[in-house]
């Protein structure tokens, strides 16, 4: 795993983590100290995490989606599927040319028998 992957699963751990100690401080039954503990020591670790030099782009469509209430996956989502649609109009290119090539070929054939027979050879 690339380190800059490692980085973020560690991130994401720490907050894991430290979001568990929030939902457990906010029970009756524990031990405050103990967890209050915990929850300084994970923000300890963040805060380390935090100095690395790692930097994780995001873009800023993303954080304009989190900004107005809306999830991030919008984000992806269209992003696939602009690049489905991308892909449909560059598979129909090269279809449309695929065809274009069958029909010069056959033209060919008639004017240059010979020579598109020669060409049929050679590429094979």
């Amino acid at each position: 795993m690339d380190s800059s992957k490692q980085y973020l699963n560690q991130v994401i751990y720490s907050i894991d983590k430290t979001l568990e100690i929030l939902h457990q401080l906010s029970s009756f039954d524990v031990d405050v100290a103990s967890h209050l503990n915990n929850l300084v020591f994970e923000f300890d670790n963040m805060a380390k995490l935090g100095e690395n030099s790692h930097s994780i782009k995001v873009p800023m469509e993303v954080l304009n989606l989190i900004d107005n209430g809306k999830n991030p996956d919008e984000f992806t989502r269209d992003l696939l599927n602009n690049c489905i649609a991308k892909n449909q109009i560059t598979k129909g290119k090269v279809d449309t040319f695929k065809d274009l090539r069958g029909h010069l070929l056959e033209d060919l054939e008639h004017a240059f028998p010979d020579e598109v027979e020669d060409y049929r050879q050679r590429r094979i």
